[in-house]
């Protein structure tokens, strides 16, 4: 079995020789012999004592409290628990900083776009950022509440080309229009847009927004704010209001 001398133990976990000598002092990590000429040796098992003391330590545990739980009987549980939740922890953190570089690195893309950049542009952009979750999440739950009429609309053709009646038609239709109106005051109900010459924010009338020329993105309006009549960014608007 391998042993090792303090300089040696240290060096494998990262840590100083004062701190492998504290942790003996402490009693939380005694040598299991002495050389003949009275040289701290450990074991392997000192070695994976150690790694678990400075887990405990990074997760700030002052000594007292190491030293009660590597007494325990089953010290092993414990440290299994703190362990999962450190992993979860860190995982919670490492999707956080993933966000946060993919906002970084679309606003980025944002800026390379627009060209020269202002305070107003880099602006409109983190607006159009921040919202784009919720907007993409509202966009998906109108899609699929469509998908029964759309179902009922194709079976609805197909009766009346095959069967000549066309009643299951004239039901999709009245069910249709006040489903494209509630959509509609919905979805313009919780959207607003950014004018790109003052740069304000606006939500336009449910008749213009409906009617206007559009593309995924935007939509071509005249601001409330300016006047100026072009197409604008659509942007999650909050509560509706």
């Amino acid at each position: 079995m391998s042993k090792y001398t303090t300089g040696e133990l240290a060096k494998l976990c990262g840590v100083t020789v004062r701190t492998v000598q504290y942790y003996d002092t402490r009693g939380i990590l005694i040598p299991s012999e002495l050389s003949e000429g009275g040289r701290r040796l450990y074991s392997e098992d000192d070695l994976k004592r150690l790694r678990v003391i400075c887990f405990l330590r990074e997760l700030e545990l002052p000594i007292d409290a190491i030293s009660q739980i590597l007494r325990e009987e089953h010290p092993e549980k414990l440290i299994s628990l703190l362990i999962e939740q450190q992993e979860s922890a860190l995982a919670e953190e490492i999707a956080g900083k993933q966000e946060k570089l993919a906002r970084l690195r679309e606003l980025k893309n944002g800026l390379k776009s627009r060209g020269a950049a202002s305070l107003e542009s880099i602006g409109d952009i983190a607006v159009i950022m921040e919202g784009k979750k919720k907007l993409k999440k509202m966009r998906w739950t109108i899609i699929l509440s469509g998908i029964p009429l759309t179902a009922l609309q194709w079976f609805s053709i197909i009766f009346w080309i095959v069967k000549g009646i066309c009643w299951p038609f004239v039901v999709w239709v009245l069910a249709a229009i006040p489903w494209g109106i509630l959509v509609s005051r919905y979805y313009f109900g919780h959207v607003k847009y950014i004018c790109p010459e003052c740069h304000e924010l606006f939500k336009p009338a449910l008749k213009e927004a409906f009617w206007a020329n559009h593309t995924p993105t935007a939509r071509k309006l005249t601001c409330t704010a300016c006047g100026h009549k072009g197409f604008c960014a659509e942007v999650w608007g909050g509560d509706g209001k």
